[in-house]
């Protein structure tokens, strides 16, 4: 039952958390979006440098809503990979310094394995085998969750991640950035049935199609077509239509290859994972196919689908109690499959 400090600084969150076993003690999470928005996505640099000026009050704070100090910490955890480089060092930095002062082992994680792990959050007698669809702003695959460390990917985006196709559409639209909570919301208001738009489909050499993989650049096409053509007379674009419109195609393109995967494998459950977890249309429909099918469907709470250090520290806290740790010497990655996570330790 490992008790775990860990750091979340991928991409554009500082995060630090106390995970005990898959019990969240502490979580706190400070965002960059307000400081990315006015660029209209993420600046490397800046984000570096924003992880700086924030990590160690982070930290601190970790602990004293915890209510823990370092003599019940047994591990120091941070994403190591996949993610900014230098983002990635300012929290793996921080862990090495905090591991060797405090003596304590490190535990570097991969960044996925963090999402896979958010539902044990909710979820802590859930056990493998079961499949998991990672949505993310750079991530879409389905993930043969076989135990701890041991996964395969059987499918994935061919380009664009759904995550991102979401903030690109919302720039088609002029919407505000991230694109994700923006398109869910005006969704809300329009008719996911006025513009029939492409699901992507990956062709195979036979002429069939893949069915687990997954293609959102024609349907980011498309939806710059339908936006061209709307505005050739100057009025006023249904955006809460194209909106709805676009999401319901996301949805039910992620749907379909989930549950035909799941029931393909066997897997009785699926757990989604990443940002687009969050998404209204995704999980009523998810949600719905499973049903009936009977397959269980789990999506973790909204506040672990974003980049967050309680998933980090949920991931480590397994990999601690199985012995798995981390060199002094562990470096940072940009990308690493999360086939290769053994690595690691």
């Amino acid at each position: 039952m490992a008790c775990v400090l860990a750091i979340e600084t991928s991409c554009d969150e500082t995060s630090v958390a106390v995970v005990n076993d898959r019990h969240c003690c502490s979580n706190v999470v400070a965002s960059q979006i307000p400081i990315h928005r006015q660029y209209g996505g993420v600046v490397p640099e800046v984000a570096s440098r924003s992880h700086v000026e924030t990590i160690n009050q982070a930290i601190a704070q970790a602990l004293v809503e915890a209510q823990l100090d370092w003599g019940a910490i047994d591990g120091i955890a941070a994403t190591c990979a996949p993610g900014l480089v230098g983002s990635l060092l300012v929290g793996l930095t921080a862990a090495k310094t905090l591991a060797i002062v405090h003596h304590k082992p490190l535990v570097g994680v991969h960044h996925l394995e963090g999402h896979i792990y958010a539902t044990y959050l909710s979820e802590p007698k859930l056990e493998p085998p079961f499949l998991c669809l990672l949505v993310s702003g750079g991530h879409t695959s389905l993930i043969y969750i076989k135990d701890c460390g041991h996964y395969e990917t059987l499918g994935e985006t061919r380009d664009d991640a759904a995550g991102e196709a979401f903030d690109k559409v919302a720039r088609l639209l002029k919407l505000s950035y991230p694109g994700g909570p923006v398109i869910d919301r005006l969704a809300q208001e329009g008719n996911p049935k006025a513009f029939p738009l492409p699901e992507g489909k990956v062709s195979r050499p036979n002429g069939s199609y893949h069915p687990y993989d997954s293609s959102f650049s024609g349907l980011k096409t498309a939806v710059l077509r339908l936006v061209q053509k709307l505005g050739q007379d100057g009025s006023e674009l249904p955006v809460p239509d194209i909106a709805a419109s676009f999401q319901d195609t996301v949805a039910r393109a992620l749907t379909k290859r989930a549950i035909t995967c799941a029931r393909n494998y066997g897997l009785n459950t699926i757990a989604v994972g990443g940002g687009v977890a969050a998404n209204s249309g995704l999980r009523k429909q998810m949600q719905e196919a499973a049903a009936s099918h009977n397959l269980r469907v789990l999506f973790p709470p909204l506040k672990y689908c974003t980049d967050n250090a309680a998933m980090i520290g949920c991931a480590a806290a397994d990999h601690l109690n199985r012995g798995h740790t981390s060199s002094l010497t562990l470096g940072v990655q940009s990308r690493l499959p999360l086939t290769r996570v053994m690595e690691l330790y």
